[in-house]
């Protein structure tokens, strides 16, 4: 006989016949099994938070709540998802994590054999296998994240570069025209209405929901943007109210990230200089608040931080700055542009080197880059006004900065884009336990 006994959670609708069937089996010693009936999948999240190891989870697919970030729960507790499903799946689900889908009506031979093939009995956790979930291997576009915090022009320095990118010619040989695509990513969205969109469904949101159960494709992907014909670029609306990040969850969000990645030639995202996470305030809210504009600098191939000259507006810079390099993020893809920067050539170049030298003295373990000087013009607001494109001597020093920095860095690592890295726990510390 095997030397074997599986621990596994179950949770479907109710009154569903495999969920009695395989508490039978269990009951009666025909399958080596300790059978956990859940009521609900927050109870089948309760219990993988818990101190307690599982070998599966099987989940059936029309209960209500299962999505990928339910599938990937379960795989990061080290437990192997199952989908049970009727004859036709409804979703591709082994696409969405999970390990094996059973078909309707499950039979003890079926179910062991499952077991055996991807989950492991309880004494012998040591052994198991990790598992990639399936990712899209497509190239991805260039990712320009455009951060600053309110009212230093981080909306209208986004509207400026995603413009000049339309312009450019395409990156792919095949391709005629570049898509360029604008996320307003910002916890206060006000890209739709500088577009003066006039509407704000779909936006973020539903993109974000879509993720939930399935993996759109480009073109699905796309039907989620508004075209603006003005500026020649595609828009992604944002949240509609600030609490609405609450809705996000994690790896549904970065799943939604990681496709617009890839259906774009270029994606500049106007988000916001707010990186605090779990380890700076523990709290894992903060973090998931903050989840946005802590992934977009950190897949980024150049982030453009905006801050306005003065007091206020360079203390805010150098302590973003600062933020920006605890993100491990190498200050060589960092753009840093002062708007409102005098005019004064001899000005300027006091106000740069004041720059560089308090950084060297806040971060001495990195140098930054000349950072771009933007005077302050007086006649955008209606331009704005009437929705239509900057002009471009307004925006061209950044423009023409954005252009050479994506020439000078260099391409991101092979790793796929918006990919949760495990994250080493320190001895005798319990790790994160929500």
């Amino acid at each position: 006989m095997r030397d074997e006994h599986f621990v596994v959670l179950g949770v479907a609708r109710p009154r569903t016949a495999w969920l009695t069937d395989i508490g039978h089996w269990a009951n009666s010693s025909m399958l080596p099994i300790e059978f956990i009936r859940c009521v609900s999948i927050d109870e089948v999240r309760s219990r993988l938070h818990s101190d307690r190891r599982f070998s599966a989870v099987l989940l059936g697919e029309d209960c209500t709540g299962l999505d990928r970030d339910v599938i990937e729960t379960a795989r990061d507790a080290g437990c192997v998802p199952i989908v049970i499903t009727d004859s036709t799946p409804r979703r591709d689900w082994p696409a969405l994590g999970a390990a094996d889908t059973l078909t309707q009506p499950v039979t003890p031979h079926h179910l062991l054999a499952a077991l055996r093939e991807h989950a492991i009995g309880v004494d012998h956790r040591s052994h198991v296998a990790t598992h990639e979930t399936s990712v899209d291997s497509s190239p991805t576009g260039c990712l320009i994240a455009v951060l600053g915090p309110g009212g230093s022009g981080t909306s209208t320095t986004a509207m400026a570069i995603a413009s000049h990118l339309a312009d450019q010619p395409s990156r792919y040989p095949k391709s005629t025209s570049t898509r360029v695509g604008l996320v307003d990513a910002s916890l206060n969205a006000d890209q739709a209405l500088l577009h003066d969109l006039g509407d704000v469904v779909p936006g973020l949101q539903e993109l974000v929901e879509l993720h939930r159960t399935a993996n759109p494709t480009k073109d699905e992907v796309r039907d989620f943007f508004w075209f603006s014909p003005r500026h020649g670029y595609d828009i992604l609306p944002g949240l509609r109210r600030h609490r609405d990040w609450s809705t996000l969850r994690r790896r549904t969000t970065l799943a939604a990230l990681a496709s617009i990645h890839r259906s774009f030639d270029f994606v500049v995202a106007d988000s916001d200089a707010d990186f605090e996470g779990e380890s700076e305030t523990g709290s894992i809210d903060i973090e998931d608040r903050n989840l946005l504009a802590r992934e977009l600098a950190r897949n980024a191939d150049l982030v453009v931080l905006t801050a306005r000259a003065g007091i206020t507006g360079l203390s805010r810079a150098l302590q973003n700055l600062r933020e920006l390099a605890e993100l491990d993020i190498e200050t060589e893809r960092i753009l840093l542009v002062i708007l409102g920067a005098p005019r004064s050539t001899r000005h300027r170049s006091e106000l740069a080197r004041t720059i560089l030298r308090l950084f060297d003295e806040t971060v001495p373990s990195h140098s930054l880059p000349i950072p771009v000087m933007v005077p302050l013009r007086r006649d955008l607001e209606p331009f704005i006004h009437d929705g239509t494109p900057p002009p471009r001597s307004a925006f061209g020093s950044i423009t023409a900065a954005v252009s050479e920095r994506l020439q000078q860095v260099e391409p991101r690592d092979s790793r796929p884009s918006f990919q949760t890295a495990p994250i080493a726990i320190i001895p005798g510390h319990l790790g994160r336990t929500a």
